[in-house]
């Protein structure tokens, strides 16, 4: 596992793509229960105005850094090796990595119909993956012990959950104790992608940092969302001149 630092008081790991799918993949293997969080700006802010979303964020296993925000804050601090563990390509490549025997998914989360049809089209582009049950994530509190005991009687191994920030991180913390699942991973909107409801970034969009903007322009609601990161780019800033500062009176 790649060196585990902070962002803006947050524990995040900097690794890369292939040292998570590793680190997760064994875990799969070898039974390790691990809650995995896919850390972005919008979280870091967020986290700062809910406790509960806060304490969550910490009690991760492993905290990759998506977001391109996230990863230049911890290149700024000094961080080396690491790179950019986007949400929906560390999923596709657990899935095209595979497991012995077969990789077992219950997919939870986006509106009825949208797990389904995403389950369909997973197992058809990567034969490897069983989806061993789906469930919409508009579901009341009175059912949540029902949808618990769904998922534990699918035996999954690897549990994704779509319903958006902060629900997804608070609900899996909240009810990681209850779930008999060996790995976690909170996926936003990655069920839409998969199901087709939505496109992803084109891979120029992509690889030119991008896609924000791409999804940005088929969803505006989002717009709102990017209207923290110069709050988000200032703490870093400053925090990293306090810091400066603490080691110059230190040499001192």
């Amino acid at each position: 596992m790649g060196k585990e630092t902070t962002v803006l008081g947050l524990p995040v790991h900097a690794v890369t793509m292939a040292e998570a799918v590793a680190e997760i993949r064994q875990a799969l293997v070898t039974g390790r229960r691990m809650r995995v969080i896919t850390l972005n700006p919008e979280m870091v802010m967020a986290a700062r105005r809910q406790p509960e979303l806060d304490a969550a964020l910490r009690q991760g296993d492993l905290v990759v850094p998506d977001g391109y925000g996230v990863v230049w804050a911890l290149r700024r601090s000094g961080c080396k090796g690491l790179e950019r563990v986007a949400g929906v390509d560390l999923v596709e490549s657990l899935f095209a990595a595979g497991v012995p025997g077969g990789l077992r998914a219950f997919l939870l989360g986006g509106a009825a119909g949208v797990a389904e049809a995403a389950a369909t089209r997973i197992t058809a582009r990567w034969p490897g993956v069983r989806v061993v049950g789906t469930a919409h994530g508009y579901f009341p509190p009175p059912d949540e012990d029902e949808v618990i005991r769904r998922i534990n009687a699918a035996r999954p191994q690897l549990l994704l959950v779509g319903m958006g920030l902060p629900r997804q991180e608070v609900w899996l913390a909240e009810n990681w104790a209850k779930l008999q699942v060996t790995v976690g991973i909170g996926v936003g909107g990655a069920l839409d992608l998969w199901a087709g409801r939505v496109k992803r970034a084109p891979h120029l969009w992509r690889k030119g940092r991008l896609e924000w903007l791409y999804r940005a322009l088929q969803e505006p609601a989002r717009f709102r969302r990017l209207l923290v990161l110069p709050g988000f780019i200032r703490l870093v800033w400053r925090e990293i001149r306090l810091a400066k500062r603490a080691l110059k009176v230190l040499a001192e």
